[in-house]
């Protein structure tokens, strides 16, 4: 374990992310989503495959007995992404990101219902302050004065959110995936449908692009393939607990890169909004911590108790 060197490959991955996405952005207005959901996925696949070869990991990697469940993940993974796609278009590259956040709130209620674990009040609390925060984040969008936001705010937002649900809802199949299927192949087929879904949009109607925007999609791509490997190293190097909250430093490369690639700042609603969901999903994480250690102590005196 080196915590450091995790923490480290977390926040560069926050920030290969946030660049994806703002490259999304800057060419989302000129291509479909399907276009850029398949181009992001296919040249993803290349630094995964190549990290897979160098560690000698193909082809066992990809073995699979659960494709029903790499099928589930990768249909709401892929329409999470589809939204998140689409509502850069609409959206400022911070705004977006901050909707994003809810995901991992909505991974507690989805764990609760569909994984039956057992939330207790102290989460339930943190998540129910977090969905609070999410509110002021929506708020501009939802009053009378939401038309003064530009057309399609209003959409953007919706998409953006309901972006963040699908991906809570691919976390918790990733939950499932993870107690038989090993990380290459969870992150391979969730590529590779995602990918196919894309190509399927071929026949809505694709824009040909010239050799800058190429460059830029092939960059997007190779973006993301790298953040996904850097992501899985990062949690390999440091605990989760620790690791995960510095997934909230996309918000500080969001504004950042916000402003000077687009000249956006975001409203002081986002600032609010977005301190309140990351303070409530700090401590669901170190909350799941705490109750991890707590079950791990109660397995090692269980053995003792019996001798």
């Amino acid at each position: 374990m080196s915590p450091l060197l995790g923490i480290s490959l977390k926040l560069l991955s926050a920030l290969f992310f946030t660049l994806m996405s703002a490259g999304i952005k800057s060419i989302s207005t000129r291509y479909p989503t399907g276009e850029i959901v398949f181009i992001r996925s296919f040249f993803a696949m290349i630094p995964l495959l190549i990290w897979l070869a160098w560690r000698s990991e193909l082809p066992h990697a990809l073995k699979t007995d659960n494709l029903r469940g790499h099928l589930k993940r990768g249909i709401m993974g892929s329409t999470g992404m589809f939204c998140g796609f689409a509502a850069l278009q609409f959206l400022p590259l911070s705004e977006a990101v901050a909707i994003g956040y809810a995901a991992p709130l909505a991974v507690v209620v989805l764990a609760a219902l569909v994984l039956k674990e057992r939330v207790r009040i102290y989460r339930w609390t943190a998540v129910t302050i977090g969905f609070v925060g999410v509110l002021i984040m929506l708020s501009p969008h939802l009053g009378a004065g939401a038309h003064q936001l530009g057309p399609g705010a209003a959409i953007g937002a919706a998409l953006g959110l309901a972006g963040a649900f699908c991906s809570a809802f691919a976390s918790v199949e990733v939950r499932l995936l993870t107690q038989t299927e090993r990380t290459g192949a969870i992150v391979f087929y969730f590529m590779l449908l995602t990918c196919l879904l894309g190509l399927s949009t071929i026949l809505l109607g694709w824009n040909i692009p010239g050799y800058q925007d190429a460059a830029m999609m092939v960059v997007i791509g190779i973006l993301g393939g790298l953040g996904q490997i850097l992501i899985v190293q990062a949690y390999r190097y440091g605990d989760a607990s620790l690791v995960a909250p510095f997934e909230y430093s996309t918000m500080l490369w969001a504004v950042a890169i916000g402003w000077f690639w687009f000249g956006e700042w975001p409203a002081s609603t986002i600032f609010i909004g977005a301190f309140i969901v990351i303070a409530s999903g700090i401590y669901v994480i170190f909350r799941e911590r705490q109750l991890g250690l707590a079950r791990r102590a109660q397995r090692e005196v269980a053995p003792s108790r019996l001798t």
